[in-house]
């Protein structure tokens, strides 16, 4: 999954091709548009059968690092980012049509890139699972600045949202939050109705509240349904 540059709602893409698009579209017009590129990590299937006679199975390094993400969608938005090849060498060429520049010059974008997995509801409900998390509430407060990537003993802030990990830090958490400029979110880990009203009743105004990890859990969970 990749990101890049934006203070408006993302496109959400399936191929690295689209948002190298996006990506060009913002060094025409000034544009700040940001790109969400989703693809998997199959690989082939004559690769898969020379990767199986060896023994090898999804998931080996060996396997993923031939699958499509690892071995094309990745390199091809760095080397569109950076301007340079996986080997480090320039990229020869120059883009054409609506503007004409060296391939070698790169974009501006700041890029990201997350492996999804799959946590269970449980774990993810009594807070064992916050690292695999993390990436997700970053991408929910706008996917700007410094990410909370651990949970401390009490609570964190970062530069849009920020995290209360105990809410008998309540306090000092509201405090930090008053005091930073840029806070969109807050994120409040209870499992206490009343506690998380009490936050919520004294939030800045205009920073939303989530509970984890019961809006974690609803918000985030696909294919749930039954045909």
């Amino acid at each position: 999954m990749s990101s890049t540059r934006t203070t408006g709602a993302p496109f959400f893409t399936g191929s690295g091709t689209t948002a190298h698009a996006v990506i060009r579209l913002n060094r025409q017009d000034g544009g700040r548009r940001r790109s969400v590129s989703v693809t998997n990590n199959e690989v082939s299937a004559d690769e898969q059968k020379a990767l199986r006679k060896p023994g090898l199975r999804p998931g080996h390094p060996e396997w993923e690092a031939l699958g499509i993400c690892d071995y094309i969608t990745k390199p091809r938005i760095t080397a569109a980012v950076t301007g340079r090849t996986p080997e480090g060498e320039p990229i020869t060429g120059d883009y054409k049509f609506t503007d004409d520049f060296p391939m070698a010059e790169g974009f501006e974008e700041n890029v990201e890139f997350f492996t999804m997995s799959y946590e269970a509801p449980r774990a993810v409900a009594h807070h064992r699972s916050y690292e695999a998390v993390a990436p997700l509430l970053w991408l929910k407060a706008g996917a700007q600045g410094r990410r909370i990537e651990r949970p401390t003993d009490d609570f964190a802030v970062a530069d849009a949202y920020g995290v209360l990990f105990d809410t008998d830090h309540s306090r000092e958490f509201l405090t930090a939050l008053h005091d930073a400029d840029d806070v969109q979110m807050a994120f409040i880990v209870t499992d206490d109705d009343r506690a998380f009203q009490m936050v919520c009743a004294e939030l800045p105004t205009g920073v939303e509240a989530v509970r984890l990890y019961s809006s974690y859990l609803t918000n985030f969970t696909i294919n749930t349904g039954r045909e």
